[in-house]
């Protein structure tokens, strides 16, 4: 399985944050057991402590390069600090030890890998540190303060600094440039992001221009025809381009959906388009619409917005009747997660209930039940209504629109 170039440069920094962190701890530990040895007059136990921790963490980071095992590593040596630190603190006076902040480290280091790894140890150091109180409060001792009187001014002021190098130069210093990093990242990721959404609605600009100018051709060649029939089914199909231009029109001129379009306001766009296409600027159609805020996917819309096109054209063709005042009307409620119920239809002469794809050679009654068939849905139609009325089940789809069979 190939690693993303991204999750990779991540896997890298926690290798080289973790790596870090053991050599200099280890480096740090060796230097402070010198100087317990050498210059606190400490002989027993914590410098040992010291030198133990050290030679096993190294031993640690070198095993790493054969397994490869990041988790292991980091664990082994989380364990080493925190048996270190406990025993370091027993010997150097239990609860009041400024050792003891040494395991507050740990739990960073902890919440530096994973949140789950600084959970589980913070459960851990604070257990460990009330067990501490609760062994000092108590009579029973197998450990004894083995830091002289005279050094422990000393061994307080190192180990406070050993605690604030680790925190500050080694784990502060690396989350820094991780963070730096994080943050060139990310910015370079919505500079990215920014370049393709202005590269989609350019897209989606040039696909509506160019939906445009082939209505524009199909208007042009509508007029010269003398030919009434042939000049309505070239209208026709310049209706059905217009209805995707205006999908990509939309789509381009949003500035928070690139993939989604907001349903109601392409209705009313559409079905105003289409009353005055058929009907002229002069009529007596009303559009009543009752959709709520939807927005469906790209995929859907395009093959029901050419749905609605074809009820909504064959209502105001054959339907209404050039005098009445007709209404069209188109409805949508949300069924389940992704499937709808869509009415719509027109209050005009409706037509014979032996008509239907089978037996009719219509165009637009085809594409209905096909595109219906192709949004994984079903249309019937309502005879109990005035008019034709059609009921639509549908789910909304997300993939690639495919043509219509």
């Amino acid at each position: 399985m190939k690693i993303p170039n991204k999750d990779k440069y991540r896997l890298h920094d926690k290798i080289q944050l973790v790596l870090k962190v053991n050599y200099s701890s280890s480096f740090f530990a060796v230097i402070f057991g010198l100087i317990c040895l050498l210059f606190l007059d400490i002989k027993e136990v914590i410098p040992y402590v010291f030198f133990g921790f050290a030679a096993f963490n190294v031993i640690n980071t070198f095993l790493f390069k054969r397994h490869q095992n990041l988790t292991i590593t980091y664990n082994v040596t989380s364990l080493l600090a925190m048996i270190g630190a406990i025993m370091i603190t027993l010997f150097s006076g239990g609860i009041q030890s400024p050792f003891i902040f040494v395991l507050a480290i740990v739990v960073f280091a902890g919440y530096v890998t994973t949140k789950v790894y600084g959970q589980i140890y913070l459960i851990i150091n604070l257990a460990v540190v009330a067990i501490i109180f609760l062994y000092d409060l108590g009579d029973f001792k197998i450990s004894e303060n083995t830091v002289p009187s005279d050094s422990r001014i000393w061994f307080a002021f190192l180990s406070v600094t050993f605690a604030v190098y680790l925190l500050g130069g080694v784990f502060g210093k690396n989350l820094l440039k991780a963070h730096h990093k994080l943050y060139r990242s990310r910015n370079e990721i919505q500079e990215r992001i920014e370049e393709k959404e202005t590269l989609l609605k350019e897209v989606h600009h040039r696909v509506k221009n160019n939906l445009q100018t082939v209505s524009s051709l199909l208007s042009l060649q509508s007029r010269t025809i003398a030919d009434e029939n042939i000049s309505n089914i070239i209208k026709s199909s310049q209706n059905r381009v217009v209805s995707m231009a205006m999908v990509h029109e939309m789509l381009y001129k949003r500035d928070d959906y690139l993939s989604k379009i907001e349903l109601k306001p392409y209705v009313k766009e559409l079905c105003e388009y289409l009353v005055r296409s058929v009907k002229g600027n002069s009529n007596n159609i009303k559009v009543k619409l009752d959709i709520h805020e939807n927005k469906l996917s790209i995929d859907t819309v395009i093959p029901l917005g050419l749905i609605i096109n074809e009820t909504i054209t064959n209502a105001l063709k054959y339907g209404i009747t050039e005098d009445q005042e007709g209404e069209i009307s188109v409805s949508l409620r949300k069924l389940t997660d992704n499937r709808y119920e869509m009415y719509l239809g027109d209050n005009g002469i409706g037509y014979s209930e032996d008509i239907n794809p089978k037996t009719s050679n219509s165009l637009g009654l085809k594409l209905i039940y096909n595109l219906a068939r192709q949004l994984r849905g079903t249309i019937t139609k309502d005879s109990e209504k005035k008019g034709t009325y059609y009921r639509l089940e549908f789910e909304e789809i997300i993939e690639e629109f495919n043509s219509v069979d």
